[in-house]
C-alpha cells in the first residue's frame, strides 16, 4: 500500500472514567503542554463509569490551548446528527478551530436500546451514518435554511449554524466493506482501532477505501487514516509498529493509550513519539 506522505501526528486516548475527573483534566492539560496533537474521548453514554463525552470535551477545550479534540467515536444512535453537528461547530468556535468529529454507527445495541435509542440492523446502521454525514455538512453550510429527507433523518427548513471555525473533518470508525466504501466516497478520515483490525486487515481496508475514493473522483491521499492503539507497548515495539504502518500502509495519525500518569505521558512525548518521527523520516529518505 502507498505511503501518502502526510506528516505523522500523535494523540492520547484517555479513559473518561468518572471516579477522578480532576486527574483526567490534568492529564489532558499536560498533553497540551507536551505537544500531543490530539485527544480522543470514547463515547459510551450508557456506561455508568464514564463521564459524558461532549461535556468532557467541552471542559478540556476550556482548559487547553492547542491540542485538537474529538469524540472517538460519537455514538450516532444516541446523538441526533443535527444537534451533534451544532455541538461540534459550537465547540470548534469556542476553541479556535480545534475540533474534529469521529462518528460511528453505534455498538452495544442492548445498552443503546435501554437508554431509549434505536436498535438498528447492520445495514440500517450504515445507511443512517451516511445520512448523518449529509445532515452534519448541511448544518455547517452557512445556508439560510436547509432541507433533507432521508429514511432516518430529516431537516425541514431548519436555519443551520453556527458555521465552524474551520472545516471540521468527519472521521468514520468502521471495518466492514460497506463502511469502508462510505469512508472512501464520502468521509474525511478513517478511524479504526488496532485489535478490532490487524495489520493485514488495515492493508485490505485501505485498498477498499482507495478504490471507493477513486470511483468517487477523490484522491486517496485526501483521506486521513487515524489509528487507535489501545494497550501499552514497549517503546521499541511501538516505534517499529507505527513506522511500518506509516510508510507501508498510509496511517498518518496514531492515538496512543497510556496510564495517564505524568511519567508515562512524558515518556511518550519526549522519547517514543520523537523516535517514531525519526524512524518515519529515515524510511522516507
Amino acid at each position: 500500500m502507498p505511503d501518502y506522505g502526510r506528516a505523522v501526528a500523535f494523540g492520547h486516548f484517555p479513559t473518561p472514567a468518572a471516579d477522578d475527573p480532576a486527574a483526567l483534566v490534568r492529564s489532558a492539560v499536560l498533553c497540551d503542554e507536551l505537544g500531543f496533537d490530539l485527544i480522543g474521548i470514547q463515547d459510551h453514554p450508557y456506561q455508568a463509569r464514564f463521564l459524558d463525552a461532549w461535556t468532557l470535551l467541552s471542559v478540556l477545550g476550556a482548559r487547553t490551548s492547542r491540542v485538537t479534540l474529538f469524540p472517538d467515536v460519537a455514538s450516532l444512535p444516541l446523538r441526533p446528527p443535527a444537534v451533534l453537528a451544532k455541538a461540534a461547530a459550537s465547540l470548534d468556535l469556542l476553541t479556535g478551530g480545534r475540533v474534529e468529529l469521529g462518528l460511528g454507527t453505534g455498538a452495544f445495541w442492548d445498552a443503546i436500546a435501554a437508554m431509549g435509542g434505536p436498535r438498528r440492523t447492520p445495514g440500517d446502521a450504515v445507511s443512517a451514518l451516511a445520512e448523518a454525514i449529509d445532515v452534519a455538512r448541511q448544518m455547517w453550510s452557512g445556508e439560510r435554511s436547509v432541507r433533507y429527507s432521508g429514511d432516518f433523518y430529516s431537516l425541514s427548513g431548519v436555519h443551520p449554524g453556527p458555521v465552524p471555525a474551520h472545516p471540521i473533518g468527519i472521521w468514520v470508525g468502521g471495518y466492514k466493506p460497506r463502511m469502508l466504501r462510505l469512508v472512501g466516497s464520502t468521509a474525511d478520515g478513517w478511524l479504526p482501532s488496532l485489535g478490532f483490525v490487524d495489520v493485514p486487515g488495515i492493508a485490505e481496508a485501505s485498498k477498499r477505501i482507495d478504490d471507493a475514493a477513486g470511483e468517487a473522483g477523490r484522491a486517496p491521499s485526501d483521506i486521513r487514516r487515524i489509528l487507535n492503539i489501545n494497550g501499552k507497548s514497549n517503546r521499541d515495539a511501538l516505534v517499529d509498529l507505527c513506522t511500518s504502518l506509516a510508510v507501508e500502509h498510509g496511517i498518518d495519525t496514531f492515538v496512543l493509550d497510556s496510564d495517564g500518569t505524568e511519567a508515562d505521558l512524558r515518556a511518550l512525548a519526549e522519547e517514543t513519539i520523537p523516535a517514531i518521527r525519526r524512524a518515519v523520516a529515515h524510511e522516507r529518505g
